[in-house]
């Protein structure tokens, strides 16, 4: 007689389905029988330019010792992000990607009787890490497509132990301003981490958006996140990292996989850090080609959420599902 393992697996785990991410050429090739080669793909809002060439150099450098566990600790990337970053080494936590530690957070801080709150229209990993531990996903209705902060801090509540805020919002590409982030943190309970996720930041540095990093000094309770798959064109190697207090960083290390960022991936992501050139062309193209997705929109008389992330949200003016399945 075999047992009912769905029914024996927890009960937010049995609530939720598996994340779907877009679809690789290769198969989305297979399906409609074309050559990959004519797929355009802008499912996952990937960087086109590639990895950067110093990157790519480092890894090849790295090849020949496969046979070797990776640096648990990452401590020569956690150096270059702690002095980047202006946070101390121990303030660093590195990931498998930034959805890792936003893992990470869920398995240290959420329980069965507890929640977190966060936005609708939000990434989707958030309910995801919330239910698989058992927690109640408390979501907060939009207000134009993005945060509505003082909807969001209504939500909280003695059971609340996380917030989990975007800035930009993926995949809505809104965003929220440094008054504004600073007076939702003013009133956050301190018992309740503030999760800032900042995936795009580097799409957005400057102007209206708030850095995260200068708010980590003043709020104890807040934890940046943010990756190396976006701006930085490492997506295939999934590395990440969360900035926080020291006993934030140490609780998270608790929990962490060992060696949950391999070798290649450090190896990489130190290149990248300190290819500004790269990073500078990123964030050119990325501009170049918002402003011709916009000219196009207007030319069609298409309605779209203003974003600063590397997507964007447009109106057809007809149900997405069709469109999508073309």
């Amino acid at each position: 007689m075999s047992g009912d393992f769905l029914a024996l697996a927890q009960p937010g785990v049995q609530q939720l389905s598996p994340y779907v991410p877009g679809k690789p050429v290769d198969e989305l090739a297979r399906e409609l029988e074309i050559d990959p080669a004519t797929i355009v793909k802008l499912a996952s809002n990937e960087n086109p330019m590639g990895a950067s060439p110093k990157a790519l150099e480092a890894i090849r450098n790295e090849l020949a010792e496969l046979t070797r566990y990776p640096d648990g600790n990452g401590f020569a990337l956690k150096s270059l992000l702690a002095e980047r970053c202006g946070v101390q080494l121990d303030q660093v936590t590195l990931g498998n990607g930034s959805n890792d530690i936003l893992e990470l957070v869920a398995r240290a801080y959420l329980a069965p009787g507890l929640n977190a709150v966060f936005s609708e229209h939000a990434f989707a990993v958030y309910p995801i890490v919330t239910q698989a531990v058992g927690a109640q996903a408390r979501v907060v209705p939009a207000k134009d497509w993005g945060h509505d902060l003082p909807a969001m801090l209504e939500a909280i509540d003695s059971d609340t132990r996380v917030v989990f805020i975007a800035n930009p919002n993926n995949p809505t590409g809104t965003w929220f301003g440094v008054d504004a982030l600073n007076e939702f943190l003013q009133d956050v309970p301190e018992r309740v981490l503030v999760v800032l996720d900042e995936a795009y930041i580097e799409y957005a540095e400057g102007g209206e958006l708030p850095d995260g990093l200068e708010f980590l000094s003043a709020y104890p309770n807040l934890l940046v996140s943010r990756t190396f798959s976006k701006a930085y064109g490492l997506a295939a190697l999934r590395v990440g990292y969360g900035l926080s207090t020291t006993v934030v960083a140490d609780v998270l290390n608790r929990v962490r996989q060992p060696f949950n960022v391999n070798s290649l991936a450090l190896a990489a992501a130190c290149a990248a850090l300190q290819d500004a050139d790269y990073l500078a062309e990123s964030r050119r193209l990325n501009e170049a080609g918002m402003q011709q997705l916009l000219d196009g929109f207007r030319e069609l008389g298409l309605g779209w959420i203003p974003s600063r992330g590397n997507f964007i949200a447009v109106d057809l003016g007809q149900v997405a599902a069709p469109v999508y399945q073309g």
